[in-house]
């Protein structure tokens, strides 16, 4: 077998799930919303399903889908793109393995930041990439110039920069924004940015892309998904968006791993995209809400919350918190003894591994997340 996944176990969010399932435990592991997403969105995809076509759409994705995706960033983040530059995925996972398969070619460095989605570094060993890590650390998760110029050497050739970042909740300011510009383009590297948070943040934050900083537009991957935009998780619709040469090379590597992606999914995330402002804006007003209901109730029962600028999770910090456990061992304790599943952030790291910290979604309805407070009401 090949020896990257030979030596794969389960990812921790389907064990923590078969963990919920087995125990009857309350689910705030996995990242996934406990509702069924907007119903005008779904009854599209009902009519692009009986009407048709239901055969192979073009390998690039609907001609439909490809400019609602570039109007819709034009919209959002003032991102010029043409639909040429547009490549339809079965997924941001899905992407992510074009992206990295078409750009990293054997020997090549890849910075990776830790904590990350457990994709990456698999996906860039398989492709004969070696992978570099700049550890980040709570409780700001920030990325600094030494860090970049301590793992940055001649081999480099490629950043993955996920923004808002899952699962430390951060979203990137402005000067790390600059930073990492300025560190691809002083050392013409290629940006690949897993953007599929871009929707959901709070506090007042706006997403603003890499592609978007002085020397990126020519240099970024930037990749999006359907089923974060509009909580639908399991539809698996993703995107890529690119300069003509890197689209180019992106979609031959695309064409030999899904090929295309069922025509009336994209259809239906054509017309979720182009939903007037105030869709985003009350998604985003809601998940804050559910944040909110979930950090004041683990705040009042002792645990030590760090902020949560986007996406479905929010943190506990165990060691601030009062808990003499690692975060594994707390899990552990949390599903068997208290009947809630969580993610040791652990999990997140392929090394140096920070091991105080555990996550938490709130992408759940009011009486799942007044369940798992409840039962978390005593600490360990």
């Amino acid at each position: 077998m090949n020896p990257v996944y030979a030596k794969l176990g389960t990812t921790i969010f389907e064990a923590m799930s078969a963990r919920a399932r087995a125990t009857g435990a309350v689910n705030l592991g996995q990242g996934f919303p406990d509702g069924n997403g907007p119903p005008d969105v779904l009854q599209a995809a009902a009519r692009a399903l009986l009407a048709g076509p239901n055969q192979y759409p073009p390998m690039a994705g609907l001609p439909e889908l490809r400019a609602a995706i570039a109007a819709h960033y034009a919209a959002h983040q003032g991102l010029d793109l043409d639909a040429g530059e547009v490549i339809v995925t079965s997924g941001a996972t899905e992407a992510l393995a074009a992206a990295i398969l078409a750009l990293v070619s054997p020997g090549d460095e890849v910075i990776l930041f830790q904590p990350m989605y457990d994709a990456y570094l698999p996906l860039v060993e398989r492709a004969g990439g070696v992978a570099r890590f700049v550890r980040l650390e709570p409780p700001e998760w920030r990325i600094t110039r030494e860090a970049l110029e301590r793992v940055a050497g001649p081999r480099t050739r490629l950043v993955i920069f996920n923004d808002p970042l899952n699962p430390t909740a951060t979203v990137a300011s402005a000067e790390e924004r600059a930073l990492l510009a300025q560190f691809c383009v002083e050392r013409d590297l290629i940006a690949i940015c897993d953007e599929v948070w871009e929707h959901v943040v709070f506090d007042g934050h706006a997403h603003r892309s890499l592609m978007a900083e002085p020397g990126m537009r020519e240099r970024t991957v930037k990749i999006g998904s359907a089923g974060k935009i509009f909580s639908l998780t399991g539809w698996k619709v993703g995107w890529m968006c690119a300069a003509p040469a890197l689209a180019a090379v992106l979609a031959k590597a695309h064409q030999f791993l899904t090929f295309t992606t069922p025509p009336n999914l994209q259809a239906a995330a054509a017309y979720g995209l182009g939903k007037d402002m105030a869709y985003f804006q009350d998604m985003r007003a809601g998940f804050a809400r559910s944040r909110d209901r979930l950090a004041a109730g683990l705040a009042a029962s002792g645990y030590h919350v760090l902020p949560s600028a986007g996406t479905y999770f929010l943190s506990i910090d165990l060691a601030a918190s009062g808990i003499a456990m690692g975060d594994v061992a707390f899990c552990e304790w949390l599903v068997e003894e208290r009947g809630v599943a969580a993610i040791p952030v652990s999990a997140f790291y392929a090394q140096d591994a920070v091991t105080n910290v555990v996550r938490l979604c709130f992408a759940k309805v009011d009486a799942t997340i007044d369940a798992a407070l409840e039962r978390m009401a005593r600490l360990p």
